[in-house]
């Protein structure tokens, strides 16, 4: 007998803000997207491992993570 297991990342898109870039200084679209990581057993995620968030500037590709809070919080549109 044996186990398929391992770890699957999800990448979701949650919307895009007009914001001054912490890299570039620059007013651009800032994309923010949601990192799910769960564990799999024989291809079926069961256990959420990890969610992180990030904001990715459009103007020069600078990207960060940011809280959930900061996330939630954003005027997304």
């Amino acid at each position: 007998m044996f186990f398929i297991f391992g770890l699957r990342t999800k990448v979701d898109r949650s919307g895009v803000v007009q914001q001054v870039c912490r890299h570039c200084g620059n007013q651009a679209a800032q994309v923010i997207t949601r990192r799910s990581t769960k564990f799999t057993l024989f291809f079926i995620p069961l256990i959420p491992i990890r969610t992180r968030y990030a904001q990715q500037c459009t103007f020069c590709g600078a990207q960060y993570e940011i809280s959930r809070s900061d996330a939630e919080h954003l005027p997304v549109g």
